[in-house]
């Protein structure tokens, strides 16, 4: 399943123009924020915390126009705490985005 790491970088370049060690380093910090959010999703076990998670993760894809991420945390709103196949899917978009890493803008 791919993601659009490909919008990121494309968001990313419309905010900072084309500075690659900006580039590199708000990808970073969305990767990282991203991945605290999908941890504390796996983490939690009431609705109240999932439910929180989620939104966290769904507004920082958005901020990014990650449509992708925001469509997952979106079926993580919907699920129950927990939910293996959204988690699954998460760390699968997760790796996605590790893996293009090195993506050129």
């Amino acid at each position: 399943m791919a993601y659009e790491s490909g919008a990121l970088n494309a968001a990313l370049a419309a905010a900072v123009g084309s500075d690659p060690d900006l580039v590199a380093e708000l990808r970073g910090a969305f990767v990282e924020s991203a991945a605290r959010q999908i941890d504390l999703l796996g983490r939690s076990r009431c609705d109240a915390n999932w439910h929180f998670a989620a939104l966290r993760l769904k507004s920082l894809a958005a901020s990014f126009s990650v449509q992708g991420i925001v469509d997952l945390a979106d079926r993580a709103l919907e699920g129950a705490p927990g939910d293996p196949v959204v988690l699954r899917d998460l760390a699968a978009a997760m790796r996605d985005f590790g893996d293009s890493s090195t993506a050129q803008v």
